[in-house]
């Protein structure tokens, strides 16, 4: 009889770590979904600055068309990326990111802009932007490197096998290859 308990109370807490386990993917992967929401939110906010920043730009440097349709044409394709493969969208926002950097390079060369309040508070916001998409870009990271590490290790893995969690991807922005290189601008 003894025997008997002794199994059912091994079997009590089989079940009650495998609810546990289950509860706790589910959190992870809806932290993942909230911090991915957040890194899309602060995109939509940057790709609304650009096209202001842009025309404030144009005005003063008219002949630097290249550099704009550059900018147009990452902003477009970083819109275009979706958000269900996050190594696309991270390389679409670094060709976005290296198309800016141009644009203000251009900007650093005309003192009247520099002095213009428009484009200040363009820079202001779109400088905030980054900060922010950087910020949730890290929590997005960290949510996801906690559920990967809760479905790769033992015995979370056996639930997570049996209820079909899958990892995520890390949104990662090559940030080191395009700030190395220094920004050409050529009159």
């Amino acid at each position: 009889m003894t025997i008997l308990y002794i199994f059912l109370a091994i079997l009590a807490l089989f079940i009650i770590w495998g609810i546990y386990a289950y509860n706790r993917f589910v959190s992870l992967v809806a932290r993942a979904t909230e911090a991915w929401a957040d890194i899309d939110v602060q995109l939509k906010r940057r790709y609304d600055l650009i096209p202001n920043l842009v025309e404030t730009v144009k005005g003063y440097a008219t002949h630097e068309r290249e550099a704009f349709e550059n900018v147009t044409k990452a902003r477009a394709a970083a819109l275009g990326a979706g958000s269900s493969n996050v190594a696309a969208h991270a390389a679409a926002e670094n060709m976005l990111t290296g198309a800016l950097k141009s644009v203000f390079a251009i900007a650093e060369a005309y003192p009247d802009l520099k002095a213009n309040q428009n484009f200040l508070e363009l820079q202001r916001e779109l400088s905030d932007t980054e900060n922010k998409i950087q910020a949730a870009r890290r929590f997005y990271n960290t949510n996801v490197r906690d559920l990967n590490i809760m479905i790769a290790t033992f015995p979370s893995n056996l639930i997570a096998n049996m209820f079909h969690f899958g990892t995520r991807e890390y949104f990662d922005l090559d940030e080191g290859s395009a700030e190395k290189e220094p920004v050409k601008v050529s009159f």
